[in-house]
């Protein structure tokens, strides 16, 4: 898919995390990630070399084995990496189910 912006990339983005555990599964990841980072910068630098790792790993898990498609990272590195943040904001504020209904999605309910 082409995309022009990443207002146009985002409805897309949120569609490819449709179910509440994928997006579980990505706070998680990201949440290490920046936990990791804060670590090597605080007192062991190679501790970077995890982050990646952390926030890639719990991501590609959750497309794969829980939502059932492709992290959209293949096709779109930067904009999924901006995404994934603003995603992550909005669910650290308890706003991602408003922005779900907003773009016309309805959130999967299931237990994590």
């Amino acid at each position: 898919m082409n995309f022009r912006s990443l207002e146009e990339f985002w409805p897309f983005y949120v569609n490819q995390h449709s179910k509440l555990s994928t997006r579980r599964w990505h706070f998680a990841g990201t949440s290490l990630s920046l936990l990791f980072l804060i670590y090597s910068v605080i007192f062991k630098w190679w501790f970077v070399f995890f982050v990646p790792f952390a926030g890639y790993g719990f991501a590609w898990y959750s497309h794969f084995f829980v939502e059932g498609n492709f992290p959209a990272t293949f096709g779109h590195p930067v904009w999924s990496f901006i995404c994934d943040f603003k995603m992550f904001g909005l669910m650290l504020t308890g706003k991602m189910d408003r922005e779900i209904k907003r773009l016309g999605k309805r959130p999967v309910l299931q237990a994590f």
